[in-house]
Parts: C-alpha cells; sequence; structure tokens
C-alpha cells in the first residue's frame, strides 16, 4: 500500500487540517487509518466551533493517538511439526468512557493500518451506544482458513500467552470478528482462564451461551444493521415490507442481516465470499447458507449447486444486482465508486453498513448525492457491540436473559442510537446526513468526558 498526502483528501476546515496533517506525517503508510480519520475530522469541525474548549483542550490531538499500541509476535506450531510465526496486535485507542471494548481480526490482510482504523472507528461506535465502553480493536495476520482444529488452537493459545497481560473486565474486553468466532473464542478464553487463573467472563465477549455468552450476541450486528435501515425508512413512512435487500458477504454479519430482513418481511437475495457472489430470487435460505458457511466452511458457489433457482456469479461485483436496499457486510473499501453508481441506477433506496468502512468516501458522497438513505457502519453495525455490553453486564450480575428479552433491548439500542444520529444531524444543520450525525454525537461524548477527566 501507498503512503497518501494530503493531496489524496479534499481539504478540511482550518480547525481541523493541522491535526490530520499530523496524522499524515505520523502514520504515512496507514492509508485506511488516515481515511477514518478524514472522515471524522470532516464532519465535526462544526461542533469545534461551538465548544471552544474541546479546542483550548487539545481533544483532537489526544483523539487521533492511541492510549497504547501492542504489537507482538505469535510463534506455533502447524500439524507437521513446522514453527509458523504470526504478528499480533492490540491498539488501545480510549478509555475515556470505559474499558476497550473490540473484536479481535485473524485475517491475512491484517496490518497495523486496518486495526488502528477500526480502533478509531471503534470510538465513536461504542460512545453511540451510550453503555460506558471504550475503543480498542486487535488481530493477527494469521488466516484460519485451512487449518485445522489443532492448529487453531495452538495459535490462539500462543497469541492470548502474550495478550493476556492486557486485558481484564475492568481494562480492555476483547471480541470476535472476521476469523473469530465461537471456536476461536473458547480457545482464547480457556487460555486466558489457564493462565490467569480467574473464570473472568467479563474480560471476554461472544462467548458460547452455555458458559457465559449471551443470547442474540451472535446475531447482534446483522440484526442491528437491519433494524437501523427500518428505523431510516421510519421517517420517510416506509418500512422493509416487501424490499428487494442485496447483502455482501456471507459471514456471521451477512448470514444474520439476511435473517432478520426476511423476518420484517423483505427478500434478501444475495450473498458472497471471495470468489463470486450467488443470486437467490426467491429470497436466500438462511438455513442452507449456514451449513454450508458456518458447518462447512465451503466456498458460496456451493449454495447455487443445492439450491434450485439459485445462480452463481464467478467474481464481478454484488451491487450489479437491482435491490431496493444494500447491506454490505463483508469487508472495508469493499463497495466502490462504480458500485454506488449502479445500486443507484438500480433504485437503491437505502444503505445500511453491515461491515466497518465498507464503501470508499466516493461512494458516500455518490449516495448522498442521489438522496440515498446511507447508515454508516459506526451506527449501523453498533448492535454488536452494543450486545457486547449486555453480555458484560449479564456476566457481572451472574444473570442470563432470554431471547426475546436480549433482541428486544438491542432493538431500543439501535433506535436510540438512530434518533441521536438524525437528532446531531439536525442540530447541526445538516438534516438527513447520518455520517455527520453519527460522527457528532459520538465526538460530543467523548470530548466532554475528555475534557472532564484532564490531560491523560
Amino acid at each position: 500500500m501507498t503512503s497518501s498526502s494530503s493531496a489524496d483528501f479534499h481539504p478540511l476546515a482550518e480547525s481541523v487540517q493541522p491535526v490530520f496533517d499530523t496524522v499524515l506525517a505520523r502514520s504515512p503508510h496507514e492509508p485506511e487509518f488516515q481515511q477514518a480519520v478524514h472522515e471524522v475530522l470532516n464532519s465535526i469541525a462544526p461542533v469545534l466551533a461551538r465548544n471552544p474548549q474541546f479546542v483550548d483542550g487539545g481533544i483532537l490531538e489526544r483523539l487521533v493517538e492511541p492510549e497504547r499500541q501492542i504489537l507482538f509476535r505469535v510463534p506455533w506450531v502447524d500439524d507437521a511439526g513446522r514453527l509458523q510465526v504470526n504478528r499480533g496486535y492490540r491498539i488501545q485507542f480510549s478509555s475515556v468512557l470505559g474499558p476497550y471494548k473490540g473484536g479481535l481480526r485473524f485475517h491475512p490482510s491484517v496490518n497495523l493500518s486496518i486495526i488502528k482504523f477500526l480502533g478509531f472507528e471503534q470510538i465513536f461506535k461504542n460512545a453511540l451506544t451510550g453503555q460506558g465502553i471504550g475503543g480498542g480493536k486487535g488481530g493477527s495476520d494469521f488466516d484460519p482458513h485451512g487449518r485445522s482444529d489443532a492448529e487453531i488452537m495452538r495459535f490462539c493459545q500462543s497469541f492470548m500467552n502474550e495478550l493476556y497481560r492486557h486485558l481484564g473486565e475492568h481494562t480492555d474486553v476483547p471480541a470476535g470478528d472476521i476469523g473469530v468466532g465461537g471456536r476461536e473464542i473458547g480457545y482464547l478464553f480457556g487460555q486466558y482462564r489457564k493462565i490467569t487463573n480467574r473464570h473472568e467472563s467479563g474480560m471476554f465477549t461472544g462467548k458460547g451461551t452455555g458458559w457465559g455468552g449471551a443470547e442474540v450476541r451472535t446475531e447482534a450486528t446483522g440484526y442491528g444493521a437491519v433494524f437501523f435501515a427500518q428505523e431510516m425508512l421510519g421517517v420517510h413512512n416506509d418500512s422493509l415490507e416487501g424490499k428487494r435487500v442485496g447483502v455482501s458477504g456471507s459471514g456471521n454479519v451477512a448470514i444474520y442481516a439476511i435473517q432478520k430482513a426476511t423476518q420484517l418481511g423483505a427478500t434478501a437475495v444475495t450473498a458472497s465470499d471471495s470468489s463470486g457472489y450467488v443470486v437467490d430470487d426467491a429470497g436466500i435460505d438462511v438455513d442452507l447458507l449456514r451449513q454450508i458457511k458456518e458447518v462447512e466452511r465451503a466456498r458460496i458457489v456451493e449454495y447455487a449447486n443445492r439450491r434450485p433457482g439459485a445462480r452463481f456469479v464467478e467474481g464481478g461485483s454484488v451491487w450489479e444486482v437491482p435491490v431496493d436496499i444494500a447491506v454490505p457486510s463483508a469487508t472495508q473499501n469493499e463497495l466502490d465508486l462504480a458500485a454506488a453508481e449502479a445500486l443507484i441506477a438500480n433504485g437503491v433506496r437505502a444503505v445500511s453498513e453491515g461491515a466497518n468502512m465498507p464503501c470508499v468516501p466516493a461512494a458516500v458522497d455518490a449516495f448522498q448525492a442521489a438522496g440515498v438513505l446511507f447508515a454508516p457502519g459506526k451506527a449501523a453495525n453498533a448492535g454488536g457491540v452494543a450486545t457486547s455490553a449486555l453480555e458484560m453486564s449479564q456476566n457481572a450480575s451472574r444473570q442470563r436473559w432470554s431471547f426475546d428479552a436480549s433482541e428486544n433491548k438491542l432493538r431500543e439500542i439501535m433506535a436510540d442510537i438512530h434518533s441521536a444520529a438524525f437528532d446531531a444531524a439536525e442540530r447541526y444543520d445538516v438534516a438527513g446526513d447520518y455520517v455527520a450525525g453519527a460522527n457528532i454525537a459520538g465526538f460530543e461524548r467523548v470530548a466532554g468526558a475528555m475534557l472532564a477527566q484532564g490531560v491523560i
């Protein structure tokens, strides 16, 4: 990845441009992190104009610099007896609202830029939930695909041998992300428990429901993105009923976005992976998709092979398929300007980001210029971390809530996040701009707490 310069981004307001210039100078080879910072700074200049105390307190200068960056090697032995070495990361960005909270991602694309962008986004996403959790993120360039359970266990144990010293229910609480599901969380938590001699349930979320996990945590990110889309449509006296929904990805977020959209009366017609995408005009069969992707860990083409009427398209863009609602749920920067233009031409009504920053800036601009309702990931996909916080609450009180009770709490939280973003946009004269609204609402909460707690 080549380094960026200020010329690669449109100019920012005078009050924030120097901060961004410092980010470019200090992090010259981190394009994803630069992109995430630029988006936030672009939104919050009006907040600084109304609140000069945030400028005097150096809030931005502190906010763009992580409180702690942890990089470490992860040695492990594969099934053939060969030594392997990966790199581990944990970026603890902000603890002003509570313990660091954010997932672990195991994927070969993981690098410092990606983890920092995810951690920075997590600050505002977690603030929007109103649940007293800070922002952090971590992971490794380890690729679990094609590895045996024994290899994954040995890697997770080695990874936790270093990371455990930086974690704790009052310090830093990881969860899963891409490549880190129930299997990996089990191995990671087990090693933490072994090393520390503490059954500290609240130090990890996304656990199995039989050993401290919360109902709806698995479904929460996908469900939340759909709930947010429903809230946006509701402002315009519309709903998901009868809508055609396009979803990218076929992992945890995508599967449960498809399921909830279907339950709310829509027809979800697509799913994808790195090999291509499937189109099922009758509606994606969630049980079949789960069997193929979660149990067999097979390629998406298998769905078309087993589902009459479905078709597989190798390569290409899933966003060429005409839909009313788009829920990009695969990975960062997956939806480019050409994809946005195709969606707009086909009459897309709303976009709700299930993944973290899946739309490139030019795509976001195109959606907003075309009057498409657009929900940024830090608001739309906050359901996952919100339910993680609910899991922490249950662990702390030794309680377990029902699926229905947990889902109702999730629905309420997503409605509150929508209201916070919607109201902030109106207060700062950018009504309907959920990107600006989410950034402003999250920033105000974090900045206020930072000012109150002094220069630390």
